[in-house]
């Protein structure tokens, strides 16, 4: 099995944050990946194209890592029926042509994933985040969905998906799904 390099966000800033719990969870279920967290989104400026070249060190980092990656993987708290500022701000960095190059996640494979305390997950956020990466032209995991709903209550005393559980199932099965979509030629 091909090793993949994924690089993951939580687009939550939050310590304790579910989502980035399961990013780790992601992590202790890929036997053969590397991951690569990236914790830098509060570090990212404001979009300001006034403030594009030269690129900032932040954002010249994050574009570094998301090109070095052979696929991404996004873990989003949903706000507002939306995604989280900080997270819709790195992805309007990354859409913006880098002095190296075009947008680094043009039909680059994409994860997306989710967890909130509520009872729909993050349902309306994955929308507004698939909408994103549909115009930058990402390759986004179509199948399987994942939404994690009440998070509080699915994470064990450690901050894992207990073995067995459905949630870890699909996880996995969303893993294989962008391992494969990473595997086909870029169309």
């Amino acid at each position: 099995m091909t090793r993949l390099n994924i690089l993951t966000l939580s687009g939550s800033l939050r310590r304790d944050s579910f989502n980035t719990a399961l990013l780790r969870e992601a992590e202790r279920l890929s036997a053969v990946d590397r991951f690569d967290h990236f914790d830098g989104l509060g570090r990212l400026p404001h979009f300001n194209e006034d403030e594009e070249y030269p690129t900032p060190p932040a954002v010249a980092e994050l574009r570094r890592r998301v090109q070095n990656a052979d696929a991404v993987l996004i873990a989003s708290p949903e706000y507002n029926a939306s995604i989280p500022g900080a997270l819709k701000n790195a992805l309007d960095w990354l859409s913006r042509p880098a002095q190296d190059g075009g947008p680094v996640l043009s039909l680059k494979p994409v994860g997306v994933i989710g967890a909130s305390p509520g009872p729909f997950g993050t349902v309306r956020a994955q929308l507004a985040l698939r909408q994103v990466l549909h115009k930058m032209n990402a390759r986004v995991v179509q199948q399987p969905e994942f939404l994690l709903f009440q998070a509080h209550q699915q994470f064990d005393a450690d901050g894992r998906l207990p073995d067995g559980r459905p949630a870890q199932k699909l996880l996995s099965e969303l893993l294989d799904a962008l391992a494969q979509l990473t595997s086909q030629p870029r169309q």
